[in-house]
């Protein structure tokens, strides 16, 4: 039996997501290609807004998805602190992690293998991600990271006023000060410039 791809991956996890009615978004190297350049990854990252209760429901979908789940692993990421489960695929050599918050989703409508789905707003992109370079210690992480927020800059309309206030606010403006001064070509200073609606 052959193992199915990456993109079939993607592309059989969002058409069970969009029936299930949950509340998601994919982030990560995902959201990152979409709003930037596509660059390679071996897993998924997911985001489900939820509550622990709906956790049995989750894990149900999750399984109609080809994942390996249970409903006490989930449980198990949820009382961690850090929410994250890390899940095989059935039909494919790849993972997902699926992160659970009991926040509201900054999401935008897209398109992934032809579906409609939804990512990470760029601006809590740029953010999360600012957030995880401020800790990182893993010198090749970090560059992965750098680079993708360059990407999305360098791409992608943003509301700097916005961006520049959380950034501020998480602690985080010196380092997105810093990679806005490496976005030096004439592209990436009119896109930074527009904002959405502008």
């Amino acid at each position: 039996m052959s193992l199915e791809s990456f993109a079939g991956l993607v592309k059989r996890l969002v058409r069970v997501l969009n029936r299930s009615g949950l509340d998601y978004m994919l982030t990560g190297a995902l959201a990152a290609s979409y709003y930037g350049r596509p660059r390679t990854t071996l897993d998924a990252d997911i985001i489900i807004a939820t509550e622990e209760k709906d956790l049995t429901e989750i894990a149900r979908w999750l399984a109609k998805a080809g994942l390996k789940v249970n409903k006490e692993r989930l449980q198990a990421a949820w009382r961690s602190g850090y929410r994250i489960a890390t899940l095989e695929d059935e039909k494919s050599p790849h993972t997902v992690d699926v992160i659970f918050t009991n926040q509201r989703l900054e999401r935008s409508v897209g398109r992934v293998a032809g579906l409609r789905t939804y990512y990470e707003t760029p601006e809590s992109l740029i953010l999360s991600k600012l957030r995880m370079l401020k800790v990182t210690t893993q010198a090749e992480r970090a560059m992965t990271d750098r680079g993708d927020i360059k990407s999305i800059l360098e791409n992608t309309s943003i509301n700097m006023r916005s961006l520049r206030k959380r950034a501020k606010t998480q602690k985080t403006a010196r380092l997105l000060d810093d990679l806005l001064a490496s976005c030096v070509n004439s592209h990436s200073k009119s896109a930074l410039q527009r904002k959405p609606g502008s």
